[in-house]
């Protein structure tokens, strides 16, 4: 194993091996993973492996549509099986709710290019023959969808990496990560140290006590999940995946046989006190009680699986986020990075993750706007385990629910209060949330004032109150008062003030403000686009050498009196 490395990646599952591969096709030679068993040993092993294109956030879909450009060729590149099934997917809909949300989808993939259909559910059923059609109003193909190999596509991306110079060091576990002046300096393993400036935490369940070695909170919860396999039963081989998010289930083919499984509203966080030492390539033991909710609606979707043999029910631990998305980027430790979280569609995005993860580390910058995936997005109420257990057992059990626009979730609250807040309730606040402060979307009093003919159509409109209107046109043609509790807020004061202030604002003068006025500021990122938006004022004099005049503005002359 190398004594010495341009970056580390920790984990030897289907995202670090993406990592490692894409860091070496962007020229990064001298790169090095450590896995503290075999690869694949801690989640990827027992993944279901479906692949699915379309997803709720441009930059997810775009990820998952890499993955697929991905999964086609690196078998052929590598010489290696990787059990890649361009078979397409299903997505029924069995309420109008539903069907609104497919038809959205739907207009919504041809932006991305994506081949999505809708079809009706007897087309359905001749995509899917084994399905009942009772209750479906519709549903969605996408044929470039499919499945794949989570194994074998892990020992491929391991393998293009050595090709490209990485090295892949499994059986190697990581005792320490050494950091100095707020910087990675080694990685310490129980085969030796490896000095590098990057380590990157692919540690999938793992992550969280990986971050802790360098102080970095990674809030994931293992979630039991769980899927059944039957034995060949003589079903096509190329049908679709399906899944009918109503009944909470999902469906893949397999050998002619199926795959089963589904996200409970009863899910069991699993090995909340740290996970053992010695777990790697296990499963937890069949939890039929739970998983038996799941199978009498898979049976109602596909009636003939009550006759099916049920060779093994799957349960494995898989990692989830409090927010349902991934955990990605750059930490507050200089060059320690995260990717980890992937809420069990990780193997559909770990292709187009591990590129755009690599690219970061590379260019410095994200090829896409990941701000909602961003390692830092969550804030100090997240170091309270029981509060990061809430939130993700919320997002698993509603992993299938329709998200309306304005949806906010429950879980955990109220946890942050503001002086404010009881005033707030009696004024009527429809309350949501951010970082953990209870914060006013509207006053629902205020829907008096106004327009219920502007309420959005359909599913727009469910999570939506006239109130909003009424309240727009206060603050334009009136005034409002805005709690701003939940804001971070920053001081700079001492001799160097006027500069650090605007070193902050990155705006040469910017600093120099008239006492007590509030001024509003954007800062914008490299490549286009709005970091953040601040509020700044000055709150008292500046130091001597920052002082200056404010000049009266030059009286502007009648161009008759010029004349």
């Amino acid at each position: 194993m190398r004594d010495r490395a341009r970056a580390v990646v920790i984990g030897g599952g289907v995202g670090g091996c993406s990592i490692l591969y894409w860091l070496t096709r962007l020229g990064w030679d001298d790169v090095v993973l450590v896995e503290r068993a075999d690869l694949t040993s801690g989640s990827t092993f027992h993944s279901a492996g479906l692949v699915g294109q379309l997803r709720g956030s441009l930059s997810l879909t775009r990820m998952m549509m890499a993955s697929v450009e991905l999964y086609r060729s690196i078998g052929d590149e590598v010489g290696l099986e990787t059990g890649w099934r361009e078979v397409g997917s299903l997505r029924l809909a069995s309420s109008p709710e539903r069907l609104e949300e497919i038809a959205r989808q739907a207009g919504w993939a041809k932006t991305f290019g994506l081949p999505l259909e809708l079809v009706s559910a007897a087309e359905a059923q001749e995509l899917f023959p084994p399905m009942a059609s009772d209750g479906v109003l519709g549903a969605a193909f996408l044929p470039t969808d499919g499945y794949v190999d989570p194994s074998q596509l892990t020992f491929a991306l391991a393998e293009g990496a050595r090709r490209g110079g990485g090295e892949v060091s499994p059986s190697t576990r990581v005792l320490s990560i050494r950091v100095r002046n707020g910087r990675v300096e080694a990685v310490e393993t129980d085969r030796g140290t490896i000095e590098t400036e990057v380590v990157v935490n692919a540690g999938g369940m793992f992550a969280q006590e990986l971050g802790a070695l360098v102080g970095v909170n990674v809030p994931i919860v293992p979630m039991a999940h769980e899927y059944l396999v039957t034995r060949p039963s003589g079903l096509p081989l190329e049908m679709p995946t399906m899944r009918d998010p109503s009944l909470l289930v999902y469906f893949r083919p397999e050998s002619g046989g199926l795959v089963v499984g589904g996200y409970e509203r009863d899910p069991a966080p699993w090995s909340l006190e740290g996970i053992p030492a010695d777990f790697n390539g296990k499963l937890l033991e069949e939890d039929w009680p739970r998983f038996e909710p799941l199978l009498e609606n898979a049976i109602r979707r596909v009636p003939g699986l009550a006759e099916m043999e049920v060779v093994r029910l799957i349960n494995g631990p898989e990692a989830f986020t409090p927010d349902g998305e991934f955990i990605l980027g750059p930490t507050d430790v200089r060059g320690f990075w995260v990717a980890a979280g992937f809420c069990a569609h990780g193997l559909a995005g770990a292709g187009g993750m591990g590129q755009l993860v690599a690219e970061w580390i590379v260019e410095g910058t994200p090829s896409l706007d990941v701000w909602h995936m961003d390692s830092r997005r969550f804030g100090a109420a997240y170091a309270s385990r029981e509060y990061t257990v809430a939130r993700t057992t919320e997002v698993y059990s509603t992993y299938y629910d329709v998200k309306y626009p304005g949806h906010e979730r429950e879980a955990g609250r109220p946890l942050r209060l503001s002086p404010a807040y009881p005033r707030l309730v009696e004024l009527g606040a429809a309350f949501g949330e951010k970082s953990g402060w209870e914060r006013a979307n509207w006053f629902e009093p205020n829907a008096a004032d106004g327009d219920e003919s502007l309420r959005p159509r359909g599913w727009a409109g469910k999570l939506w109150s006239p109130a909003i209107g009424a309240e727009h046109r206060a603050c334009r043609e009136a005034a409002a008062l805005f709690d701003e509790s939940s804001f971070a807020k920053i001081e700079v004061s001492g001799e160097e003030c006027g500069g650090a202030a605007r070193a902050a604002l990155r705006q040469p003068g910017r600093a120099r403000r008239r006492r007590d006025h509030l001024h509003a500021d954007a800062e914008c990122a490299r490549r286009g686009g709005v970091r953040l938006h601040r509020h700044s004022a000055r709150r008292g004099p500046l130091p001597h050498r920052h002082r200056y005049r404010v000049r009266p503005p030059r009286p502007r002359l009648d161009p008759a009196a010029r004349a």
